[in-house]
């Protein structure tokens, strides 16, 4: 029988690899001076960038900034800034306020939005389904139920899908939910910090009630890939550090990250293979990174600069961190000295050191002309190998 590696039950050697691969997991293993992967953290300017005439709908995005191949493959079903309901919330309007409309979304939460508009602003949260155990029992914890039949309609699928690529040496990566971020989309981000003192029973149901959907959804993936990275979407930080602090950390989020952490590797098809950790968080993330450094965190995103992020800083504070973002995108819309002057600064040494994505601090911004960002493009190439 054909024992040759087969990316699932081993890793592919480096030669059977797509180039995406072999680049981007030298990334992960912070090899010095290795060519910097080249990707985008997200847009929102692209409307912009269509009205100039300068890109359109046919336009190949990665091809126009020579963006590099993928080389990761993203596992879904659990969420990412919203819990992963099964049935989701009717999305409808609630209320109509002239130029604006109130809009209840998949989430159960209530939007005002602009009338006939639902994207490319910050919305306004005036409410949020979970008000106390009443609530999260009648409306939302069902929602949640592990067995929904909905939840595993294409596995077959997208599993073949997953094991295709980790026979590409791809980076096999499951992407969920943050424990942070899913109790603010349940609650709110005040209603959350209240809940921890007036319901801490309600909260505590809320996460096992998360480990539980994750575990299951997790266990079945399992079942035909060897998983390489653990992914949480957090945002548990703001510009002066974590919404909440290391206690309530510790006592309500970690030991549900713990046990399913613990769980995943137990069920690993490849048993040798190392499971990165990643957790991506807005805002002043530096009090958090020993933090997350106790569950074994190896790789972190955005590291936004005007938060106060310093990304050469942590990166020496930090040496085996793997560290994506940390582009100012304030500098991407000053023009092309600005641009040139912090690149200079921060791609040389990042290069040398390994271990390091450049990409915008969150979404590139509409203030971002379309001459500057390519402006920008050139020079990673230039200086990022």
């Amino acid at each position: 029988p054909d024992t040759a590696p087969d990316g699932i039950t081993a890793l592919v050697p480096r030669d059977r690899m797509c180039e995406g691969a072999r680049k981007l997991r030298d990334t992960y293993s912070i090899v010095p001076d290795a060519p910097l992967y080249r990707r985008e953290f997200g847009y929102y300017v692209l409307d912009r960038w269509k009205r100039e005439g300068h890109i359109d709908d046919s336009t190949d995005i990665n091809a126009l900034f020579s963006y590099d191949p993928p080389g990761k493959h993203s596992l879904h079903g659990l969420g990412w800034c919203e819990a992963e309901f099964a049935p989701a919330f009717e999305e409808k309007i609630v209320e109509d306020r002239c130029e604006y409309e109130v809009v209840q979304d998949v989430a159960g939460r209530h939007v005002l939005c602009f009338k006939g508009r639902r994207n490319g602003f910050m919305p306004e949260y005036l409410d949020h389904p979970v008000k106390d155990r009443r609530t999260w029992e009648e409306d939302v914890k069902w929602r949640l139920d592990p067995s929904s039949p909905e939840r595993f309609a294409h596995i077959d699928a997208a599993m073949a899908a997953a094991r295709a690529d980790a026979a590409l040496g791809m980076i096999i990566t499951q992407q969920v939910i943050g424990g942070y971020m899913y109790l603010r989309s349940l609650f709110g981000p005040e209603g959350a910090l209240y809940a921890f003192y007036d319901c801490p029973d309600v909260v505590h149901d809320c996460m096992g009630t998360w480990l539980a959907l994750a575990d299951t959804v997790i266990a079945r993936h399992q079942q035909y890939v060897t998983i390489d990275e653990l992914f949480f979407g957090e945002d548990i930080c703001y510009n002066h550090g974590s919404l909440i602090s290391p206690d309530m950390i510790r006592e309500f989020i970690f030991p549900y990250y713990s046990e399913l952490i613990t769980n995943m590797r137990r069920r690993q098809i490849d048993q040798s293979r190392h499971m990165y950790f990643q957790l991506d968080t807005d805002g002043f993330a530096v009090p958090v990174i020993p933090m997350y450094a106790e569950l074994g965190m190896d790789v972190m995103s955005p590291f936004e600069v005007a938060a106060g992020n310093d990304l050469l800083a942590i990166a020496r504070d930090y040496p085996r961190l793997v560290m994506t973002g940390g582009i100012d995108k304030r500098v991407l819309a000053a023009g092309p000295d600005a641009i040139d002057a912090f690149l200079k600064r921060i791609i040389p040494p990042m290069r040398r050191r390994g271990g390091y994505i450049p990409t915008c601090d969150h979404g590139v911004p509409e203030e971002v002309s379309f001459d500057n960002y390519m402006h920008y493009r050139r020079r990673i190439i230039e200086l990022g190998g």
